[in-house]
């Protein structure tokens, strides 16, 4: 055995055998460890076939008490990674989906009992940020592994000063993060004002950010003060930045670089106090390379950047995010059936937490007939749902065979109780780890325990 350093000093043990290879080879992609024991570690791959296990002679060993002694056997070739797991004890996940086998992209995460392990591109920084404690952040919420990285961003730029610059998908919560690093920050006593710059007519946009003197144009009966004074002491959040036509993008860029704006049809320039907090669902570096966006404003903007992932990415979340949506309608988590939840958790969510948010309340409202079309989820003989001790095609076959209701009752049954199994089993019969785990609440995973007869220290 050897031992290989990392970029912070952590040593990784790998095979002896394994080093000729690494050093002959270019190496094309990094694995570090995101979460477990091994936390922190960075072991590059080249071309080649690597075991990964908690047995002393795997390839990369993980001392992970949830990691089977044979776990997965990475394939690293020249054109992709291709994972295999050769029937481990508690399976190999990519993306919150249990596999077997499976061609793995640059950047995906695989679980492997309770360590996270990230394919890194050569290149790319394989440092990997700390994941944050919380479960939210202002008005965001999460107990993904993506989130949590979110998270711990937010609470470090939040104390300082420099703009930043969110990005993400319609929905994805972008002016509740905006508010968040505001109420964060040491400007949370001072105002927070919100320029929709896409819900402003182009015509009116100056005197919405700058301000206007009275007489300057048609309508200007009084003085007005534009967002930027109005934001003085604050925190200013530009709304849909993508949309500034290009005409107005110099003054926007004169304002950040020198924190002094002249009102429209004034002569004098007025100095404020302003963090700026700007937000987009656009490519805004595809804009500039286009010629959309000015290069010199995109970089004043983007300081500090902040990505928001879609609900699609983080779909662990889904069971958190639809009973705090229940919390602020007042409703208990009863309120929506295990089988409904179940529905809304195979929906891919194009308009994300926003689209969530809306279908969650017409349910609870409307009932059942107020879901949107689940599509169906496509086989795949790579991609499977955990085992049960049975045949799951057997029980799938028996199922479809009952009536609709009782068929559909059935296969969520099992589907809850190998769920919950292999969670008190992977979390060694810890209930709060387990729910945090779940995304769900403590005391619902001990309803949902009791409903199939499992307990912590049984299950």
């Amino acid at each position: 055995m050897a031992r290989m350093g990392d970029e912070d000093g952590d040593e990784a043990l790998v095979r002896t055998d394994a080093l000729p290879a690494l050093r002959s080879l270019n190496v094309r992609v990094k694995l570090a460890v995101l979460s477990g024991p091994d936390a922190g570690k960075v072991y590059p791959l080249s071309p080649g076939r690597y075991r990964l296990g908690s047995e002393p002679t795997a390839d990369i060993v993980l001392p992970d008490r949830a990691v089977s002694r044979q776990h997965l056997v990475l394939e690293v070739r020249e054109n992709g990674v291709r994972a295999v797991d050769p029937g481990s004890r508690n399976g190999s996940y990519c993306e919150g989906m249990r596999f077997s086998e499976l061609e793995v992209r640059p950047g995906a995460v695989l679980t492997l009992g309770t360590t996270e392990l990230k394919l890194v591109p050569e290149g790319e920084r394989s440092r990997a940020l700390p994941l944050s404690s919380r479960s939210s952040f202002g008005g965001l919420v999460g107990n993904s592994r993506r989130m949590r990285e979110v998270f711990t961003l937010l609470e470090r730029l939040a104390q300082g000063e420099s703009d930043v610059l969110i990005q993400g998908e319609t929905g994805t919560g972008k002016e509740l993060c905006a508010e968040a690093v505001h109420l964060h920050s040491p400007r949370a006593k001072g105002p927070f004002v919100i320029a929709d710059l896409a819900g402003i007519a182009p015509q009116l946009l100056e005197s919405e950010l700058f301000g206007h003197v009275k007489g300057a144009f048609t309508g200007a009966h009084s003085d007005r003060a534009g967002a930027f004074e109005r934001a003085h002491g604050g925190t200013l959040f530009l709304d849909e930045v993508g949309e500034l036509p290009l005409e107005v993008q110099p003054r926007l860029l004169r304002a950040l670089e020198r924190r002094q704006v002249k009102r429209v049809g004034a002569n004098d320039y007025r100095t404020f106090n302003v963090r700026v907090v700007a937000a987009t669902h656009q490519d805004l570096e595809g804009a500039v390379t286009q010629g959309r966006f000015r290069g010199d404003l995109f970089h004043r903007l983007a300081v500090l950047r902040v990505a928001l992932p879609a609900l699609r990415e983080r779909p662990d979340d889904i069971p958190l995010l639809i009973d705090t949506v229940l919390s602020r309608l007042g409703k208990p988590p009863s309120a929506l059936s295990d089988t409904t939840r179940l529905l809304l958790s195979q929906y891919p969510w194009p308009g994300n937490v926003r689209e969530l948010r809306n279908v969650v309340d017409r349910v609870v409202n409307l009932g059942e007939e107020a879901l949107p079309d689940i599509p169906d989820v496509p086989a795949s003989a790579s991609l499977r749902p955990p085992p049960s001790g049975d045949d799951p095609e057997s029980t799938l076959s028996l199922a479809l065979d009952l009536p609709f209701k009782e068929a559909k009752e059935q296969l969520i049954d099992g589907f809850e109780r190998d769920y919950l199994r292999n969670l008190v089993e992977r979390c060694e019969g810890n209930l709060s780890r387990a729910a945090r785990e779940a995304g769900i609440d403590r005391v619902y995973l001990r309803k949902l325990l009791r409903k199939h007869g499992l307990d912590a220290g049984g299950a």
